[in-house]
């Protein structure tokens, strides 16, 4: 029994530590995903939840730190009692959350592990029923674990702990962060990963006399009813599905990801702010040879009286919102291209100068 106790605190800690991190580096990505839940509880429990999207940057901090503070006391044996039961009460709310999401397909990525491990639904329901049940093991044993430092030590590392991770937290919300999981990641060619990486191979269910059939070709009887298609090897779809850039004239994607552009991108522009706006402003009106496209989620009436104040005289287009922060964590936010290959990438408060502008360009 001693060998799967630690083994459980080992295991548990580590990946709360883990999974905390990847959390820090991008509370804004949490609190997108955060806001997701909050919406889905409003709508199918009570309307209160509302509230709690105003503050949903804030719960993403606090949650984001919790569980690495938490993964490092269960490793030190820091506070048994607290600590076991803060991991049984979040990990038997976060086993709701994900099974209600598989059950009833409500959010299709939890955001377990941000973007650097997406897990489908019923993948991240099973990854908290093992949590839960190693967790309880934990908790049951709880009296049993010897602390690993002294009571002093212990607790200055638990506040110096927390102490950094709020800060890292709060670099990455001032900033962007440290590492960048997505797929306009600098570096990243957004044309390629538009394509799939081999042959798409479908299975097309069919229903016949109350009976389900699969087939691999589409079959030519008519008496089947189609019911659905899918993707055999999702792992070699396109990572990029769902960029697509539009005015009122037509779509612009293909011709935003050719040759070198600039892309000033803001997401709501009630949720922006113009702190930075000079200094875009700035650096947009002194560029020779780079074309400077805007690109928004709000409306034409919206983003055109903002656009007016902030003096940002360029072209605008639309983009989706949930693609618009996929992109970039900042509102506005600065985005440098060449030929879809993402050259640079700048929060507001790191307005780049042109020099800077000019010496990532080829």
């Amino acid at each position: 029994m001693n060998i799967i106790k630690e083994a459980a605190r080992i295991f548990v800690g580590v990946l709360f530590i883990f999974s905390g991190l990847i959390k820090v580096n991008d509370p804004v990505g949490t609190a997108i995903k955060l806001e997701e839940y909050f919406q889905v509880f409003a709508y199918d429990f009570a309307p209160f939840f509302e509230w709690f999207i105003p503050g949903v940057l804030f719960l993403s901090v606090v949650l984001s730190v919790l569980e690495v503070v938490l993964g490092v006391a269960l490793l030190i044996g820091y506070q048994m009692r607290i600590t076991a039961w803060a991991m049984l009460v979040l990990i038997v709310f976060f086993t709701f959350l994900t099974f209600y999401s598989a059950y009833f397909n409500k959010v299709t990525d939890c955001g377990c592990f941000g973007d650097a491990i997406k897990l489908t639904p019923w993948q991240s329901f099973y990854k908290d029923v093992i949590l839960l049940i190693l967790i309880v093991v934990i908790f049951w044993k709880r009296d049993t674990y010897s602390p690993i430092l002294p009571i002093r030590i212990s607790h200055i590392a638990m506040a110096a702990d927390t102490l950094i991770f709020i800060l890292i937290a709060t670099y990455a919300i001032r900033h962007l962060p440290f590492i960048d999981f997505r797929s306009y990641a600098i570096g990243n060619n957004i044309p390629e990963l538009m394509l799939p990486s081999g042959e798409l191979k479908y299975e097309y269910v069919m229903e016949k006399d109350g009976k389900e059939y699969s087939f691999e070709q589409y079959p030519s009887d008519k008496s089947y009813t189609f019911k659905a298609m899918n993707v055999l090897n999702p792992e070699v779809q396109p990572k990029i599905t769902d960029l697509a850039v539009w005015n009122d004239e037509g779509e612009y994607t293909d011709e935003m990801l050719q040759g070198q552009k600039l892309l000033l991108i803001t997401h709501s522009i009630d949720k922006t702010t113009t702190k930075r706006n000079d200094q875009i402003r700035d650096l947009i009106s002194g560029l020779r040879n780079l074309e400077v496209w805007s690109l928004t989620s709000s409306s034409g009436d919206e983003y055109e009286a903002f656009a007016k104040g902030a003096g940002w005289d360029v072209p605008y287009y639309y983009v989706d919102a949930t693609v618009s922060k996929a992109i970039i964590r900042s509102s506005p936010g600065i985005l440098l291209l060449n030929n879809g290959t993402v050259l640079g990438k700048w929060h507001h408060n790191d307005v780049p100068s042109r020099s800077e502008v000019a010496r990532l360009l080829p």
